[in-house]
């Protein structure tokens, strides 16, 4: 992290004086909650200020502050990034205050400060939803600016490629609305890559979508089948209809004598009796009838509410602390790698320490753009697998190890079958190559366009 350069108080007060937003200081009675980003491992970071944007001269003049002062400054809107990039020592241009949302000939116009949860909302009023994630408390900019995976991706792409424009504050405080048309390195650049790159977004435009009914559903196995399950899954559901979001989630729970569970859940956009077919053909390459099914029609808005509430995983305590690895892959794993990887699942761990492996549908509507249109180079994907360990905050230096340790064995064991792609929004510090893990045979243009719009590195996240 780069050393904060002393700044006296005073000057901070003065920033305060010239923009529309608040300025939150070291003692403020906002402070403590201002500076925390959502994931509770990155608590302990204390920016010297947190700047509450409310217009993007706002984020102009902080950034210029920034720039004068020596102090680094880092964007923020909902703060979820799991190497927490948008914390700091030096100043948050938090752009949370910039959150509205309109919609207009079926263009959503979105500040950059939204959640999705009131995004959704605002489109369920003109019966219209957008492809993205789940998580209510999620920040739009980071999901789009990173992809944006969702249940909607297999049929319309990630939440980037919805994407119709942004603005931009830039470096040298210009502002600029960039879109196919204008600016079209950048706009090309922040579908995949934009995530406190080139610039602050303030606010988009995206192709809202007709808000379809779906049927959520979840079934559960025990443990002793996830061979099967992993194996049947991988090669049923990326090649399921692209309208079937179908996740499978192997949980060990942070209970060390509660079983380990096998969990497949999503949605789909169709009705209960589509959704039961396509279930069915899962469950009969699996042989067992899953230990519980449940299967639920409603509209769309209600589909996201119900997998964000009621989605699988251990409940993990507020302040515990995630981390993880993830990796893309254009082929099944192999017998003998689902074997690796479930045995290493259920070695035995401490107490409070929770492991998951999260695979995600690839295919569809992700492959159907190609590699070098966007920034977002990953088009030829088969599935992604997340694996994560969580730790209870106050875990020891040995069992922090000991979680790591687990982690990276477990990412070793199927690496080799993988394709070396990393999912931006789930970044990795410790990747060998972070620039073409994340942006592959995009990277050298990505390069370009920041030398171009950041020739002197004021935004630091682009490896």
């Amino acid at each position: 992290m780069t050393k904060a350069v002393s700044v006296r108080a005073p000057d901070l007060d003065a920033l305060q004086g010239v923009i529309a937003g608040e300025v939150i200081l070291p003692g403020s009675p906002d402070y403590e909650t201002a500076r925390r980003a959502a994931i509770a491992r990155f608590h302990h970071v204390r920016p010297r200020a947190v700047v509450l944007c409310a217009t993007p001269a706002d984020v102009a003049e902080t950034i210029s502050f920034a720039r004068r002062s020596g102090l680094p400054a880092v964007p923020r809107s909902g703060g979820h990034c799991f190497a927490g990039q948008s914390s700091t020592e030096g100043i948050v241009i938090d752009v949370s205050p910039m959150n509205t949302v309109s919609v207009s000939g079926g263009v959503a116009k979105i500040g950059a400060g939204a959640r999705l949860g009131d995004v959704y909302d605002a489109l369920n009023e003109h019966d219209l939803t957008m492809a993205a994630g789940c998580g209510p408390e999620v920040g739009i900019a980071g999901l789009t600016l990173g992809g944006g995976l969702g249940i909607l991706g297999r049929t319309y792409g990630l939440t980037s490629d919805q994407l119709l424009g942004a603005q931009v504050v830039l470096a040298d405080g210009r502002v600029v609305e960039c879109d196919a048309h204008h600016d079209e390195e950048l706009f090309w650049a922040l579908r995949g890559a934009g995530g406190g790159s080139f610039g602050v977004v303030t606010s988009f435009a995206f192709r809202a979508l007709p808000a379809p009914a779906a049927t959520t559903f979840h079934l559960t196995w025990p443990y002793e089948h996830a061979a099967t399950i992993v194996d049947a899954w991988q090669r049923w559901s990326p090649a399921a209809p692209d309208e079937m979001a179908a996740s499978l989630l192997v949980t060990a729970s942070g209970n060390p004598d509660k079983p380990p569970r096998v969990n497949v859940f999503g949605a789909m956009l169709g009705g209960e009796p589509e959704t039961a077919g396509l279930l069915g053909q899962l469950v009969t390459r699996i042989v067992v009838d899953p230990a519980s099914d449940s299967r639920l029609h409603m509209p769309y808005r209600d589909a996201k509410r119900h997998l964000a509430e009621h989605g699988p995983g251990d409940d993990h305590p507020e302040d515990a602390h995630p981390f993880s690895k993830s990796e893309f892959f254009r082929q099944p794993l192999p017998g003998e790698a689902v074997a690796a990887l479930l045995e290493n699942l259920s070695r035995e761990r401490a107490p409070g320490q929770a492991r998951e492996l999260d695979f995600t549908p690839w295919s569809g509507a992700y492959n159907r753009v190609p590699a070098d249109a966007t920034a977002f180079v990953h088009r030829s994907e088969l599935f992604l697998l997340k694996q994560a360990a969580v730790i209870d905050s106050g875990a020891s230096t040995s069992e922090r190890e000991a979680a790591g340790g687990w982690l990276a064995h477990s990412w070793a064991s199927v690496h080799p079958w993988g394709s070396g792609g990393v999912y931006p929004n789930f970044p990795d510090p410790d990747l060998e190559d972070p620039g073409h893990a994340y942006y592959g045979t995009n990277y050298d243009r990505l390069l370009r366009v920041r030398e171009r719009y950041d020739p002197h590195g004021a935004f630091r996240l682009l490896p």
